[in-house]
């Protein structure tokens, strides 16, 4: 989590949306699919940044590697 250090424990959606270089709008929707963990409060919506953390860690897990293509043929798709 070093690399939110400078944000507090519970962000916004605007600075969640700076960390993961993303619209407001695709931190909404990520939020609503429930795939960043967070809490409604009214009409706001706050994100511990520990759910940032988690989603950004899961994210490095789900990268898949084609390797059974040549170069070529994944150039071609």
């Amino acid at each position: 989590m070093w690399m939110l250090k400078e944000y507090p424990d519970v962000m916004t959606p605007e600075q969640v949306a700076a960390v993961l270089c993303i619209s407001r709008k695709s931190v909404y929707r990520l939020l609503r699919e429930r795939t960043i963990g967070s809490k409604r409060i009214g009409a706001k919506y706050i994100i511990p940044k520990r759910c940032v953390a988690d989603y950004l860690n899961s994210a490095r897990y789900t990268v898949t590697h084609d390797n059974s293509r040549s170069l070529s043929e994944r150039n071609q798709l």
